[in-house]
């Protein structure tokens, strides 16, 4: 058996330890700005940050905020507040909004979209320092170049820090958090990591990643328990990222990696375009706004096979109809080995009819094969 002291001096027995620390909010005392502890400084990374954010958000209707930072958070809360009646303005550093992920072209057209219901924006520059009254409530920014910004609350969103304080020393630590295996096992066997804090071997691209996302965060916790009770069963962690946003009438999605060259398609006017990144003749990563539930399972199944791309202007005007698996010499689309069925089932019916009958002959001869197998198996039991 093994140990942990807590705080308290407690010890507890462990067989397999499962850490789930995740990671904190950078916050703004970390960058030495002066007047952080202001009352009416929000985060979100918690329950309590949420409902403090809620609170501040109702006593600030018909007021304004300043959102710090021009990522996930940041612009997820600026939609939020906006809905609630608050007028926002976003200060962050990039030339653009979700830089890590979005191009000058996407980032165009949420910055738009966000304009015309009343946000501002402020690029290229840092907050230095705030004002405030006699109550520690802030009432104005001031930015790097000395300009002000009224404001009756400020959401900070300026990025996390995985928790990987209490096992430095006792862990192999890797790209900010603690480096795992295929099966979520740390470099003690007896312990296991999941969600954000874990630089794990993303399987697709060859390389350690780690990744801050829900969706990681819940896929990652159900292989390790899986890895715990079945490791003879259980496969290395097999994951395509994947993030998403829901905000005002807008909804996107994206899988896979944003390298290479990005391939625009799709009409922005009407609210419904997309992405492909495309690297050396590679498709790496799709983004689609507006999509429906079909588009987005097939925006998916896409990222995960990486079909050839031979026509890039092609893939411009098409989209999500381009002949992905084109009927070349009577060959059918390949797969990766560890495709779901669901995914299989899906790239089937997005190929051309003459691969759909040449597969089918080809799977009910499968299917016939072994049916004479399992008869003979029988027969031959009796003999």
């Amino acid at each position: 058996m093994k140990t942990l002291l807590s705080a308290a001096g407690e010890t507890i027995s462990y067989k397999t330890l499962i850490i789930a620390t995740g990671a904190r909010v950078l916050r703004l005392e970390e960058f030495g700005v002066a007047g952080a502890d202001a009352k009416n400084i929000c985060y979100l990374r918690d329950w309590n940050d949420s409902r403090k954010l809620v609170d501040i958000m109702a006593e600030c209707r018909g007021g304004r905020a300043v959102v710090i930072g021009g990522g996930y958070i940041g612009m997820e809360t600026a939609a939020a507040l906006v809905a609630n009646r608050v007028k926002v303005t976003m200060v962050f550093p990039e030339q653009h909004c979700m830089a890590r992920l979005f191009t000058p072209e996407i980032a165009a057209f949420y910055e738009e979209y966000y304009k015309k219901r009343g946000v501002e924006f402020i690029k290229g520059t840092v907050m230095s320092s705030f004002e405030s009254d006699a109550e520690k409530k802030i009432t104005a920014i001031v930015l790097k170049d000395n300009r002000q910004i009224k404001a009756d609350m400020v959401v900070v969103g300026i990025g996390i820090r995985a928790n990987v304080g209490l096992f430095e020393g006792q862990l192999i630590l890797e790209k900010g958090g603690i480096k795992v295996n295929g099966k979520m096992q740390t470099s003690n066997p007896s312990v296991y990591a999941v969600g954000d804090v874990v630089a794990f071997p993303l399987k697709l691209y060859g390389d350690v990643r780690r990744l801050e996302h829900v969706d990681h965060a819940r896929k990652s916790a159900a292989h390790a328990v899986e890895a715990i009770m079945s490791p003879e069963k259980v496969q290395d962690y097999d994951y395509l990222p994947f993030f998403y946003s829901r905000v005002f009438t807008l909804s996107w999605q994206f899988y896979g990696d944003n390298v290479g060259k990005c391939v625009l398609f799709g009409n922005p006017e009407v609210q419904k375009f997309g992405a492909f990144w495309v690297d050396k003749g590679i498709l790496m990563g799709a983004f689609l706004e507006g999509g429906n539930k079909d588009e987005y399972l097939r925006l998916g199944t896409l990222a995960r096979l990486r079909p050839p791309v031979k026509d890039i202007e092609m893939l411009a005007k098409e989209g999500l109809a381009y002949p992905f698996f084109p009927d070349v010499k009577g060959k059918a689309p390949s797969f990766s080995p560890d495709l779901s069925v669901t995914e299989r089932s899906q790239v089937l019916l997005d190929t051309p009819p003459s691969y759909i009958l040449q597969l089918s002959a080809g799977i009910a001869a499968a299917v016939g094969i072994s049916m004479v197998a399992v008869w003979y198996a029988k027969k031959r039991r009796r003999w």
